[in-house]
């Protein structure tokens, strides 16, 4: 039975396939959305009412949150047809971004501010996180259609 949806990476690799690039309407898409959700993450922080203390570790952790989706989505990407990393380098980037993930909404959920307060900056967040995704994946689709481009020249 032949999979309908998901062809096998080496049907890809026997079959050269024309190059396929993101419209500058999805890119544009990418980057408001990205700039949208650290927009709200940092107005939700700067405004955040208590002690700088609080503040200062809601920060640290969004900042967290962020450089290891990053590093996830790599990742991800890198090892998608084959392992190309050791085991423990996947266990750290796996487990860094479970930290940081678990970190932030411990610290979100124990902060003593409005409840409403409280779900925005959570909103905001996770909003945040899913448009890191998609923006490493579009950063790296456009950076391999470079390299597609500049090889079959």
């Amino acid at each position: 039975m032949q999979p309908v949806f998901n062809k096998p990476l080496r049907d890809h690799l026997m079959h050269p396939t024309t190059l396929r690039k993101d419209t500058a309407a999805w890119k544009l898409q990418v980057w408001v959305s990205f700039g949208l959700a650290a927009t709200l993450c940092g107005a939700g922080l700067a405004y955040l009412p208590g002690a700088d203390l609080d503040r200062a570790f809601m920060v640290m952790g969004y900042m967290f949150c962020l450089s290891t989706a990053f590093a996830l989505a790599k990742y991800v990407r890198d090892n998608e047809a084959q392992r190309n990393d050791t085991p423990m380098w996947g266990l750290v980037v796996w487990g860094g971004f479970a930290l940081a993930m678990a970190l932030t909404a411990w610290g979100l959920y124990r902060m003593d501010v409005n409840p409403t307060y409280k779900a925005f900056l959570g909103v905001s967040w996770l909003f945040l996180i899913s448009t890191v995704f998609t923006l490493a994946k579009t950063l790296r689709d456009a950076h391999e259609a470079l390299l597609a481009e500049r090889d079959a020249r």
